[in-house]
């Protein structure tokens, strides 16, 4: 089945400002960034990617436009159940405000259980982003091969959600994982079990191309924790 390469989009205005961007309109990469944006078909030059899909919101197709643009035979796909979570009344909030809000302590410590106030659930959430992958392997093995890998465009919270189902982790479990604006996760998948190649790596992806071992699992590269308001309800990892 197809190698995932799963990014998170660059950093964003939001991610500077603090704030719980949720679906909000009109929230882009801010300028560091379009600058890791820059460097992501550089860092993906290697890998010989079938197909490109992102989530319909602005910072993710702003972070994928320089791949495509570098590769003009990729193919944009949207996939609407790969978007961000429905932070309901929580979205455009201040991360500092929320901080003291009863649900956060449910949402660190008990994801499955949380569902935002006139949004969706995490469970929910993951359900959804799951689906989408399975039905992307599927759709990608069918018309590129067994070996084939692509490109996907997400979320913090998306992206940890996915690597939980991978490992066979408890939504409860997803706030240990990390994944810093841009990087880069890597998923496996095989007819029995799928393999995490990579984790919010920020480094060289050669390593990547088709038919390296998955007989076990390399963790990625990853620096010093990012000095921006990146976090808060996705764990301190992927919220806006």
């Amino acid at each position: 089945m197809p190698t995932l390469i799963l990014v998170r989009h660059g950093r964003s205005t939001a991610n500077t400002a603090g704030v719980l961007a949720g679906r909000t309109p009109g929230v882009a990469l801010d300028e560091r960034g379009v600058a890791q944006a820059a460097a992501l078909p550089g860092r993906l030059a290697e890998l010989p990617l079938a197909a490109a899909v992102s989530s319909p919101l602005q910072r993710c197709r702003e972070t994928l436009k320089p791949l495509l643009d570098a590769r003009p035979e990729l193919v944009l796909h949207t996939e609407e159940r790969i978007s961000e979570c429905d932070y309901g009344t929580w979205s455009g909030r201040k991360l500092a405000e929320l901080t003291d809000e009863p649900l956060m302590s449910v949402v660190q410590q008990h994801p499955s259980a949380a569902v935002f106030p006139g949004g969706e659930s995490m469970r929910a959430m993951q359900a959804r982003a799951v689906d989408a992958v399975r039905d992307w392997n599927a759709r990608i093995e069918s018309e590129y091969g067994d070996d084939a890998v692509y490109v996907m465009c997400s979320h913090g919270d998306i992206i940890k959600a996915l690597v939980a189902d991978a490992l066979g982790m408890h939504l409860d479990l997803f706030q240990r994982i990390h994944a810093d604006p841009c990087s880069v996760t890597a998923i496996r998948y095989t007819r029995l079990r799928p393999f995490l190649l990579r984790l919010g790596d920020t480094g060289d992806l050669a390593p990547l191309a088709p038919r390296e071992s998955t007989a076990g699992t390399e963790p990625g590269r990853r620096p010093a924790a990012e000095s921006d308001a990146d976090a808060a309800v996705g764990g301190g990892a992927g919220a806006p």
